[in-house]
């Protein structure tokens, strides 16, 4: 059912053609697969119920037009601008079920208080013909340490896991929106009995050298990578001799990169940015890049280099 809701071969059709990075991101967003496939509670694509889903076709011709006039999008995200990448990926979200000829974006970001506190924020309530729905979104980057158990997918910055987050999803996010609480909140909006989803997007990082199972419940066609520590770093690299690297911001870590000619950093330019790479520094995502036929470069591998101590805190 998820493979249904994502279009993974759209992306790399569409990923082909589209060149303004923001567009490229919301693609990604919209068409990349799920982490996981089985999760209790189900996961819910937000356009499930859009004619985009049924006809991809109209879609593809939405980002071809945002990638023409990129303006909309841009102005979209500088009303807001944002540091966290969860938060870019939301507001990215956001723009395309507002252009979704079939949903209604009845609020985002919607807080829920109580006495003056902020119990939390519901992420998405949206209307569509299969009823009224509230949506959780989270983008997330996953490194196996180990076996199939979520516990053992951390992010690179070690603190944050897979089971804690499915854990703040199922106790914590997804019944906020039938607490007390909310409910005056949704009758003002109009909101009867909202379903509570979430869609969890992002990548997972396989260990080099050697492996690890995916986590129990991974989607075959999910996004991947590998990690390795700054050790392995030259033995890892001679595998790959006279490649291109280079490594991406953090919100740039969305689409596979596509960097423009005299934007890609020669060798020399790299070896000198790993030479300054602190012992202890945080996890840097780094890219292999392969020049196309326009002399354009676009990423063909992406890698998390970690240090050495890692996953102990530095």
């Amino acid at each position: 059912m998820l493979g249904a809701m994502s279009n993974p071969e759209l992306l790399h059709d569409l990923l082909l053609e589209l060149r303004t990075p923001a567009v490229r991101d919301l693609a990604w967003a919209l068409l990349s697969p799920a982490l996981l496939a089985n999760t209790t509670p189900a996961q819910r694509h937000p356009l499930q119920a859009s004619c985009w889903m049924q006809q991809p076709q109209q879609l593809a011709d939405w980002l071809a037009q945002q990638d023409k006039d990129a303006g909309p999008l841009h102005a979209w995200l500088a009303a807001k601008p944002v540091r966290r990448l969860g938060l870019y990926y939301e507001r990215l979200w956001q723009f395309a079920l507002h252009a979704a000829p079939d949903v209604e974006v009845v609020a985002a970001n919607l807080p829920i208080r109580q006495n003056g506190q902020t119990l939390g924020e519901l992420d998405l309530l949206l209307r569509d013909d299969e009823g009224e729905h509230h949506l959780e979104l989270a983008v997330k980057f996953y490194l196996g340490t180990g076996g199939g158990d979520a516990a053992d997918w951390l992010g690179p910055g070690s603190q944050d896991r897979l089971d804690l987050k499915l854990g703040h999803l199922t106790q914590h996010q997804l019944p906020l929106s039938a607490r007390r609480e909310a409910r005056a909140t949704l009758e003002e909006l109009q909101l009867g009995d909202t379903r509570s989803a979430f869609w969890l997007g992002g990548y997972l990082f396989y260990p080099w050298p050697g492996d690890c199972s995916s986590p129990r419940g991974a989607a075959p066609e999910h996004c991947q990578g590998r990690w390795l520590r700054q050790r392995d770093w030259d033995t890892f690299a001679a595998t790959k001799p006279d490649a291109r690297w280079q490594p991406l911001p953090r919100l740039a870590w969305l689409a596979p990169a596509l960097i423009k000619t005299g934007e890609a950093w020669p060798a020399d330019t790299f070896q000198q940015w790993l030479k300054l790479l602190r012992p202890d520094a945080q996890a840097q995502l780094l890219v292999r890049l392969e020049e196309d036929h326009a002399g354009d470069w676009r990423e063909v591998e992406r890698i998390f280099l970690v240090n050495d101590q890692w996953p102990a805190q530095s």
